[in-house]
């Protein structure tokens, strides 16, 4: 007899459905798992025997594989031990075949027969839901998977419980969302003494998530006002919420099966590695860049970052997606981010002090910031320098405006970018128009034009520079409430792509 169980392998962000297939043959007693398992998956042999064990439940002294399909797709993780083990009751006839059939299982196996949680949860509900069927999940994996409304989530947290279910024996009730849970904010933005023109950078990258690069001396504040950008950004929509807790699902990092709708925040440190931050590793886990998907992305000491990982972000900054290539599959994760770069101006950090720079200055300055490549530096919006906060400011009170008089400017220009784009679903911000569709809503009056082409000429815009500059335009236009761009709009939008002078 053949009985089959369902379960699912994960590519990227996506579940897909894999039979496990169990036969009982005549023959010398063994227990094969076929099917392009890794370790952890055949490893599943003497969890699954000594969870039987604790349940008084004998092997059957015949011979017995299990095939995993379809055997060309690798399956990875521990998530198999749960429909293995099902599959094989299947079997025995100690579990209705029919029944199980109406599941997708996952979880891992404790020795005693405990439902141990596994990542990945919610990408299986979704993938059960697309089969029209139950999913089975350890119990701690419940309020996350349960978030899927259309599909029945059960959470029994041992095997047993498993078997009185689908033996009508003990009915389990359906697990219930988790809490929507928002980390805390870190400060306001009028605590930042000083610093006006990077908090009007700020809001501007917020509100249509234009990438930021943020070059001043140590202790200028970049950290903090970086820090302070989530409290700025709009809160996620169920799409986004979704699509970010899918992939925070599959890293393993969802607090008790609670879903967030604030943007992500990632700060990695300089010394990451380059599977660290674009992806990759064992199981080709999501990276940094996907983590922070729909969020903010803070690299400080950006020129210390390995030249190689630098390099790695040009395109996904353009592409919105990351592509992990492995010798027999290649995996996409979603990264449409907005990158906030903090860096000193050179490796002293004090180029534009005479009294402190080194004895190299000015040439370490444009040594340090010529880490940076020119085509990832052109994919800035937002360049200014941060400069030192004098002590007289830091005796002022904090008057500026608060991050919630921010965030409410930049909710309205972001409705104002829902509105326009209603028709564009694959956009949903200034920074990702393009094309026919850039031409559409970014196009200056005549004034503006005039300005456009002038600086284009001295500043020695690339074509994708010139782009950037009418979408950031467009951005400003929002916030001021205007529907035409002007030639204000494009000078402040100017403003920021001049280059950096070495020394201050």
């Amino acid at each position: 007899m053949v009985a089959i169980a369902y379960s699912v392998a994960f590519e990227g962000i996506e579940a897909r459905l894999v039979e496990v297939q169990c036969s009982v043959a005549a023959g010398l007693p063994g227990f094969a798992i076929v099917g392009l398992p890794d370790k952890a998956v055949s490893e599943a042999r003497e969890r699954v025997k000594a969870a039987f064990g604790s349940l008084a439940i004998a092997m059957p002294n015949r011979r017995l594989t299990v095939n995993l399909s379809p055997a060309d797709m690798p399956k990875e993780g521990s998530h198999f031990d749960l429909p293995i083990a099902l599959a094989i009751l299947a079997a025995l006839e100690i579990v209705p075949a029919e029944e199980l059939s109406r599941c997708v299982a996952l979880g891992e196996l404790a020795l005693d027969g405990r439902l141990v949680a596994v990542t990945g949860a919610l990408p299986a509900a979704m993938a059960a839901a697309e089969d029209d069927r139950a999913l089975i999940c350890p119990r701690a994996c419940g309020p996350e998977a349960a978030w899927v409304d259309a599909v029945p989530v059960l959470a029994p947290a041992t095997l047993r419980e498993v078997i009185d279910h689908l033996t009508d024996r003990a009915p389990i009730a359906r697990a219930t969302p988790g809490m929507i849970g928002d980390a805390p904010l870190r400060g306001c933005l009028s605590e930042v003494k000083g610093q006006e023109r990077a908090k009007r950078a700020l809001e501007i990258a917020a509100a249509g998530r234009h990438h930021l690069l943020m070059v001043g001396p140590p202790g200028a504040g970049k950290s903090m006002l970086a820090a302070r950008l989530p409290g700025l950004m709009p809160p996620l929509g169920p799409v986004e919420a979704l699509e970010t807790s899918m992939i925070h699902s599959l890293a393993g990092t969802l607090d008790d099966g609670g879903i967030s709708r604030r943007a992500p925040f990632r700060e990695p440190h300089h010394t990451a590695s380059m599977a660290a931050i674009v992806g990759g590793g064992r199981g080709a886990k999501p990276g940094e860049i996907s983590l922070a998907h729909n969020g903010v992305l803070f690299m400080d000491e950006f020129p210390e970052f390995p030249r190689q990982v630098l390099e790695t972000l040009r395109q996904p900054i353009e592409t919105g997606e990351v592509v992990v290539a492995r010798a027999n599959a290649h995996i996409r994760y979603p990264c449409r981010f907005l990158l906030v770069a903090a860096a000193n101006p050179c490796r002293c950090g004090y180029l534009a002090d005479a009294a402190r720079a080194c004895s190299r200055a000015p040439v370490c300055g444009s040594d340090y910031m010529g880490k940076i490549s020119g085509p990832l530096m052109d994919r800035f919006d937002l360049r200014l320098e941060v400069p030192a906060v004098g002590f007289m400011d830091l005796e002022l009170r904090s008057d500026g405006d608060t991050s919630a008089q921010v965030a409410a400017r930049v909710a309205a220009a972001r409705d104002v970018q829902a509105a326009r784009f209603r028709d564009h679903p694959q956009v949903r911000v200034n920074a990702e128009a393009s094309g026919g569709l850039l031409d559409d809503i970014a196009a200056p009056d005549g004034e503006g034009r005039a300005l456009i082409l002038k600086a284009s000429e001295r500043l020695g815009l690339t074509a994708r520079g010139y782009h950037r500059i009418l979408r950031t335009a467009r951005t400003i236009a929002d916030l001021a409430g205007s529907a035409a761009i002007r030639a204000p709009h494009l000078a402040e939008a100017i403003s920021y792509r001049l280059p950096f002078v070495a020394g201050g």
